[in-house]
């Protein structure tokens, strides 16, 4: 059997063994965001059962207006905790996917390193400077895409690193807000 029909079938099986690696990656990612969703869920209605329950025995406007000084804190804590588990669940398909495409990249740099092997081995006499051409244009691409894909990583840590900073901004934010209002609760139960 030739080299080439032998080369063509490898990469179809390693095309084949790559869909079949980014679809589950795609769904595991899509399983962890239905567990996290279910889950918010049940607690959410296990906490709107006791809250409810809490709100049937108010006895006056104060204890009303004491009780929903307490709500502003765990919500924004809730909040924050859910865009943090959604975050991860994104990041880790977002790692893998990326970590397939490097295979996948490397795997197809090995091929045509393997063929332009296989082109100077067969070429024709005095055909030498056109293989060197050619190895010279595809050590520069891969230098090239080597530097791109370090820029893409380096961007997407930075992002990550200002979504994390963001996040925390956010979450102190709301905690202010929640000991404002809980400040101005006490205040007004005092007067």
């Amino acid at each position: 059997m030739s080299a080439i029909p032998q080369q063509v079938l490898n990469s179809q099986k390693a095309a084949i063994d790559t869909f079949v690696a980014v679809q589950t990656s795609m769904f595991t990612g899509f399983e962890k965001f239905v567990d996290l969703n279910l889950k918010v869920m049940k607690a959410t209605l296990d906490e709107v059962s006791q809250k409810s329950q809490q709100v049937a025995s108010l006895k006056d406007a104060q204890e009303a207006v004491a009780m929903s000084s307490t709500l502003a804190q765990p919500a924004a804590e809730k909040a924050m905790a859910y865009s943090k588990h959604v975050y991860d669940i994104v990041s880790g398909v977002q790692a893998d996917l990326s970590k397939l495409g490097e295979t996948h990249a490397a795997e197809g740099q090995k091929h045509v390193n393997d063929a332009i092997e296989q082109f100077s081995k067969h070429a024709p006499v005095g055909s030498e400077s056109a293989v060197a051409m050619i190895k010279s244009g595809l050590a520069q691409a891969t230098t090239a895409y080597d530097a791109m894909t370090k820029a893409a990583k380096e961007a997407a840590q930075t992002a990550e690193n200002n979504l994390s900073a963001a996040a925390t901004a956010a979450f102190k934010a709301a905690g202010d807000v929640a000991e404002t209002v809980k400040a101005s609760t006490r205040g007004s139960q005092t007067a």
